[in-house]
Formats: C-alpha cells, sequence, structure tokens
C-alpha cells in the first residue's frame, strides 16, 4: 500500500511530503487548496500523461515519489520482468521538467513511464468525481461485469481461440483478395500448356528436323549425285570406272613386280585403293537408296517445321526458350493449384474454429448470466444501504456477433423509484446518485481485484445529509479490505476517517503555497468544524464535531 507521497514544485505544492495509514485516509480543506494538485500528483507518479505547466513557476523541475509496503508478489515478478529487483519497499518516482522532459524510476532504477503506468495499475486505483461518467457508458459495462464474475480464464481461453479465428480469416480473405489476377494467371498458363503441351518437344529437335528436311528437300539432286559417283568408281556397261581402271593398272604393275623392287609397295597400295574403292561404291550404293523420297514423311516432315517455326515464334526465341517456358509454367500451376487447396484446407478451419469459438462464447455468456444474478442482488443491497432503498438494477445481456469480448452485449438499467421500469442511466441517474451507485460497484468489486489502494476524488459530490453519512460507513467498510484514500467536503465522511491530512492555501509575498498537515484529534475537531459551519465557529459546534469524532472511535 501507499505509505508515503513526496512532493516538490508541483503547482501551487512547493514541498511536501505526507504519511498515509493502512485505512481510511481522508483529505479535506477549502476549495482550490490544492487537493486537485494532490491527486495530479498521485496520477503522475502512476505514470499517467502530465503537462509540464504543472511545473511551479520559476522551478526547472517537479519531483514526485511515491513509497509502497507489503508488495504483492504478482508485482515483484511484474518488477522483475522489467529489470527491477524488489526490496523491501518499492519506490517509485517521477520528475517533470519545465522544457517538457521527464524520468521515471523504479527502485532508483531508470524504467519507461509506460513500465511505471503498467505497475501503478497494480498498485493504485483512482475514482474521480467524473468517472461515474463510465456509468453512462453501456461499452464500459460488460467490463465492469467481467471484473465482478471473476471471468479472466474463460474470456483469456474465448480470445485465444478468436484471435486464431481471426488470423485464419485473414490469411483466406488475402488468398482472395487476388482471385481475379489469379485467375488471369491460371488461363494464361493453361493456354501456354495447351499449345505446348502437345508438340511434345525435345531439346535440339528444330536443328534436326532442320537437317532432315534439307536433305529430303534435295533429294534428287543428291541422288543423281550418288549415282554418277557410283558409276565413276565401279563403272557401266560402256566403262569399268575408276575401280577397274586401277584393276588394270595393279595387273600391268605387279608383272614386272619381280623385276624393279619398288613396284611391289606400289602394287600393295594400288590392292588397298581398290578395295576401298569399292567399299566407298557400296556405301554410296546404300546411301542412294535411303534417298528415295517418302512423300508421306516429307509431309510430315514439313508440318513439324511449321509447328517448331510457330511455337518459336510465339514462344522463344530459341526452342530452349519454349521449353522451359513449358515447365515453368507447369510448375506454376501447380503452385496455383495448391493454394485452391490451402484455400479449402483453411475454409474448412474456420468452420472448425468458428464452431469452437460459438461454443466457448456461449459458455462465457452462461456465466455472465449466471454472474450478473448476484451482481445485481449485492449492487443492490449495497444501494439500499446507501440511502437508495428503492432502487432496481437489471443487468440486459443481448446475443450479438461474435467479438473480442464474446457474444454478449451488456448494459446496466436502473429504477431509482418504486414502480417505474429500468432504463438507461443517462436518462435517469443524477449526479449523486451515479456517485452512491459507483461506491456501491466498488464496494462489490473491492474483493475482486488485487489492486491494494482505492483513492475516491470527491465521491460524495451531488451528496448530502444521510445519503452521505451512508457513503462514509460503506469507505470505512471497504478500507478494512484496502487502503482507501478520499478526498471530502463532507463532514460525514471526514468524521470516519482514520487518518485526517488538512490541505490548506497560504499566501505569502506574491506567492502562494500550499500546505499539508496531518490533524491530530483536536485539529480534526476544528476542521470538521470549520465543514459543519464555515469560518464561524461556535463551541456548540466544536462539541458536536468532538461528539461524532468519539462515537466513530467508540465504534470502532
Amino acid at each position: 500500500m501507499l505509505r508515503e507521497l513526496h512532493i516538490e514544485n508541483l503547482a501551487v505544492i512547493e514541498n511536501a511530503t505526507i504519511s498515509l495509514g493502512p485505512r481510511l485516509n481522508v483529505f479535506t480543506g477549502e476549495t482550490g487548496a490544492g487537493k486537485s494538485i494532490l491527486i495530479g500528483g498521485i496520477n503522475a507518479v502512476l505514470g499517467q500523461r502530465v503537462s509540464r505547466d504543472i511545473v511551479r513557476t520559476g522551478a526547472e523541475r517537479a519531483y514526485v515519489s511515491a513509497v509502497f509496503d507489503d508488495v504483492s508478489p504478482m508485482i515483484c515478478e511484474k518488477l522483475r520482468e522489467i529489470g527491477v529487483e524488489p526490496d523491501d519497499q518499492l519506490i517509485i518516482s517521477r520528475e517533470i521538467g519545465a522544457d517538457g522532459r521527464g524520468t521515471g524510476r523504479i527502485n532508483s532504477r531508470a524504467v519507461s513511464i509506460s513500465a511505471i503506468r503498467e505497475i501503478g495499475s497494480e498498485l493504485i486505483n483512482i475514482h474521480g468525481q467524473h468517472d461515474s461518467q463510465v456509468l453512462l457508458d453501456p461499452s464500459r459495462h460488460l467490463g465492469i461485469l467481467d471484473g465482478y464474475a471473476m471471468s479472466e480464464s474463460l474470456l483469456s481461453d474465448y480470445q485465444t481461440s478468436f484471435r486464431e479465428l481471426q488470423s485464419t480469416a485473414r490469411q483466406i480473405s488475402k488468398l482472395k483478395q487476388s482471385e481475379r489476377e489469379k485467375a488471369q494467371r491460371t488461363a494464361y498458363l493453361k493456354s501456354v500448356v495447351d499449345d505446348i503441351s502437345p508438340l511434345k518437344l525435345e531439346p535440339g529437335e528444330d536443328a534436326a528436323v532442320e537437317e532432315r528436311f534439307k536433305i529430303m528437300d534435295n533429294a534428287i539432286e543428291l541422288s543423281q549425285s550418288v549415282r554418277n559417283a557410283v558409276m565413276l568408281l565401279i563403272g557401266d556397261d560402256e566403262s569399268g570406272g575408276a575401280s577397274a581402271l586401277t584393276a588394270s593398272a595393279f595387273s600391268e604393275l605387279n608383272e614386272n613386280g619381280e623385276l624393279l623392287p619398288e613396284l611391289k609397295q606400289i602394287c600393295e597400295r594400288l590392292g588397298s585403293v581398290g578395295i576401298e574403292i569399292g567399299d566407298i561404291a557400296d556405301e554410296l550404293s546404300r546411301l542412294e537408296s535411303s534417298l528415295d523420297i517418302d512423300a508421306s514423311e516429307y509431309e510430315r516432315l514439313l508440318a513439324r517445321r511449321d509447328e517448331l517455326t510457330r511455337i518459336k515464334r510465339r514462344y522463344g526465341p530459341e526452342l530452349s526458350d519454349v521449353i522451359k517456358l513449358y515447365e515453368d509454367s507447369c510448375a506454376e500451376l501447380e503452385l496455383l493449384g495448391g493454394s485452391e487447396i490451402e484455400l479449402e484446407n483453411l475454409s474448412k478451419r474456420k468452420d472448425d474454429l468458428l464452431a469452437t469459438v460459438t461454443k466457448k462464447a456461449e459458455a462465457l455468456s452462461r456465466f455472465r448470466s449466471e454472474a450478473a444474478a448476484r451482481f445485481k442482488s449485492e449492487v443492490e443491497a449495497e444501494l439500499r444501504f446507501l440511502n437508495m432503498p428503492d432502487v432496481r438494477l437489471e443487468v440486459r445481456i443481448e446475443r450479438g456477433k461474435l467479438t473480442q469480448s464474446g457474444m454478449d452485449s451488456i448494459e446496466f438499467l436502473i429504477s431509482a423509484n418504486r414502480g417505474e421500469e429500468p432504463k438507461p442511466m443517462a436518462k435517469i441517474a443524477s449526479g449523486g446518485e451515479l456517485s452512491r451507485i459507483m461506491l456501491a460497484l466498488k464496494s462489490v468489486l473491492a474483493d475482486r481485484d488485487d489492486v491494494p489502494t482505492l483513492i475516491f476524488d470527491e465521491i460524495d459530490s451531488g451528496v448530502s445529509g444521510r445519503a452521505a453519512q451512508k457513503i462514509g460507513v460503506k469507505l470505512r467498510e471497504i478500507s478494512r479490505r484496502r487502503q482507501v484514500i478520499c478526498v471530502t467536503h463532507l463532514a460525514q465522511i471526514a468524521i470516519v476517517g482514520d487518518d485526517h491530512i488538512l490541505i490548506e492555501k497560504q499566501s505569502g509575498g506574491d506567492r502562494t503555497v500550499t500546505e499539508i498537515h496531518p490533524l491530530d484529534f483536536e485539529g480534526r475537531k476544528l476542521e470538521i468544524a470549520r465543514i459543519l459551519c464555515g469560518d464561524n465557529i461556535t463551541e456548540t459546534v466544536l462539541r458536536d464535531a468532538e461528539e461524532q469524532l468519539l462515537s466513530v472511535i467508540r465504534e470502532e
């Protein structure tokens, strides 16, 4: 809980240190004395946004520090998460420069303001005089009911599945958002594949076809040349050809080989030439046979040549380019087909998640409905105690579409007078009623969270008489479970405080300062008398203030 607050150069507060008790601490003082500045200082040390205008005129900086003790294990763990080792006491400090710059520290370690804010939210809950407006905003009512129902576990489990459902839906949307472009791309790729696939292309086929075509296209001329060459080599009916002439030369020389030894070698060579000529002639004869033109084959070759020329002109320039395009298109089509399968799988998963999320939302809704009945009963009991005996609270739960918070929309309706139908609070509740309703909620919720310190800034707005007395009793009751700090203008509330602090404005020379004084019994008696009748304090009023203080002490 908050044990000490130290403030320097914060607006009209020049230097002040405030010690706080573990129960009900009441702050009183005349309007404008600086009570709101004090709450502003607490807000600053909790990491809330502050303006540099809050720095006292003429000062270079403002400084606020708060000392907490009995820090919970949960807060100690959070401190470790931000790199701060817990100690016997927790000290949070905030420095605000007149130039707008500032620093924050926890246990003397520099930390970010967001880190201070995170820790601060677990230490103190501040309810200002304008915070009752939350009751007028139905969108905030669900959070209040969940805080009472302690539905964090159910809600967290639901939200995990809901976020997974959202993520899956986003993935589906992303796949679908380019569906038109994908369809156009798929159509083009299919046209490419359908155009190339029937040709069954082979690498280098165009060169082979072109070579074969040239041969067939010149087959007659080639055949005649080959035939003439064969005739020259082996002769015909009229001449013997090269083969016969070579054989004759061999015979002529061979007969005289014994006379001239050199001729023997030449004869051997001529014999080899004769054999080679015969082999060449045979090969040419076979080649001539292959040059016989098959008209159907020629037509097929011509058609294939045209197909290859067309496909290269369309997708080339080279046949290798066409083959690569075909292979790449097939691969991309398979990939696009895979996205369709993925889309099907994601759609099925979305359906499964939707069923799961809906089931969890229904369970959460049932849990809230059961809690709403208890919430209604407890709040109405608190309001009866706070002098609102005829009030009737209704928790209207309507189911709608799935959201981050479930499928429920919650609104608190009240009937402040007997016989009236419950209506939205904004249409019925007065300022004083809102203050008491909010106090009733705080009282009901007091055991539902772990925040050790509650601050009520003028929760008595619009309240007087017996209702104010009941608010004081309720604040004292809450302070037996939590530390409570209350800024008030009402004697009925100030009287029930365990510790009483006076905030007083003093003027000296050309400066105004706010002084803060803890009050003993006599000081409390004088301050309560002032609240009751102003500056004209009489003995009767003093005796009345003393009697009321003593009655509270006797009750304790």
